[in-house]
């Protein structure tokens, strides 16, 4: 049976508090074939995700890929599981932290700010719940993605309008639709990439590895693929590369139908065969490091070129906590709060509620 938070009564004279969720994608409770089939299913049961009609669908993912799967996808979660946890979750909470914390310094009126996992937990809906349990009535909702596309930020979206449609009275609601071409993301990504080459030195090829998806999506109109080569134009004109010297790929194939190209691995192992130095990858798609990027790019991929005949290869990590990219989130919510942080005064306020009270309301 699911539990709600009560909601509270609305209150004449109270004064709009706005809240901040953040919202990434979601990770297994721990690195066990169990918690891993738990998190598959739910996010392998979005339409959003899988396009495949469900009568077709949902067969193959019950007596085929939930039966074999999570025991190969624990293993890969055990190898970069923490002490504290699953890095993603990490790294999330600990973003969330910092973005209370610099929009305490900036702003007049406190911000709740709280994040949620679109599969898994803490979920969108109990999130949500929570922050309208504590007044919050204003709510803006930030996907963690850079580049929109349906399968992430679109379905993140639905996710929330599904708990408000529970809510008697709902909070008033705005979303981040996405940042690709965000000034200050790119400066984080440019600031990461050149932390990176002062500490280790300098590979011949960055490689920005951005997480796959169909091409079918491409030809329905999703603007992904468009998005994550804009991103990696303005991340070589901050870098001052030429255009052999960062080459945008794609990671993560599902299935046996075609996606986005060129793929990441091939790359990594044409790049190995033909014997150079050294290769850097990034992968700006990610704004935490997580098992795509830690286990498939710095473990996986690591391999494939040092197999192909590559000499030495170099993941860049994440933005997580670097400061360029708490700044740029931080620029970002604030624009998007926009005429939600105004001060009323107390004594406005008062007469809201003595009006209401003349007019009928309940004290």
């Amino acid at each position: 049976m699911r539990h709600s938070q009560p909601e509270l009564p609305y209150q004449h004279g109270t004064a709009a508090r706005p809240a901040v969720l953040l919202v990434n994608l979601g990770t297994p409770e721990a690195p066990t074939r169990a918690a891993v089939r738990t998190y598959l299913r739910e996010f392998l049961s979005d339409p959003r995700v899988v396009e495949i009609p469900r009568a077709i669908w949902l067969p193959i993912l019950y007596l085929f890929i939930l039966t074999t799967r999570p025991k190969h996808s624990a293993a890969r979660y055990e190898q970069v599981w923490t002490s504290e946890g699953s890095p993603l979750k990490v790294h999330t909470e600990r973003q969330t932290l910092l973005l209370q914390g610099y929009l305490g310094e900036r702003m007049r009126v406190p911000i709740a700010v709280d994040y949620a996992m679109r599969y898994g937990a803490p979920s969108i809906a109990q999130k949500i719940e929570a922050l309208t349990a504590q007044g919050c009535d204003r709510i803006l909702l930030v996907p963690l993605y850079p580049q929109y596309s349906a399968s992430t930020t679109a379905t993140a979206i639905d996710a929330a309008f599904a708990a408000l449609s529970r809510l008697r009275n709902q909070p008033e609601i705005r979303t981040l639709r996405h940042f690709h071409d965000d000034p200050g993301y790119i400066t984080a990504l440019e600031k990461s990439v050149r932390e990176h080459w002062q500490k280790r030195g300098r590979g011949e090829v960055l490689v920005a590895s951005f997480h796959g998806v169909p091409r079918r999506t491409l030809d329905l109109g999703d603007p992904y693929h468009c998005e994550c080569q804009k991103t990696a134009r303005l991340l070589r004109e901050a870098l001052g590369l030429g255009p052999d010297e960062l080459r945008v790929t794609f990671q993560s194939r599902f299935g046996r139908a075609e996606w986005l190209k060129p793929y990441t691995s091939e790359v990594l192992t044409d790049l190995g065969k033909q014997g150079l130095t050294r290769v850097d990858v990034i992968c700006p798609g990610f704004v935490a490091d997580c098992l795509e990027t830690l286990e498939e790019i710095a473990i996986e991929a690591k391999e494939l070129f040092l197999r192909a005949g590559g000499r030495e290869f170099h993941y860049i990590a994440c933005m997580n906590e670097l400061h360029e990219w708490i700044a740029a989130l931080t620029d970002l919510v604030e624009r998007n709060l926009h005429g939600w942080t105004a001060v009323p005064s107390a004594e406005s306020l008062e007469q809201s509620r003595l009006r209401a009270l003349a007019a009928g309301a309940p004290a």
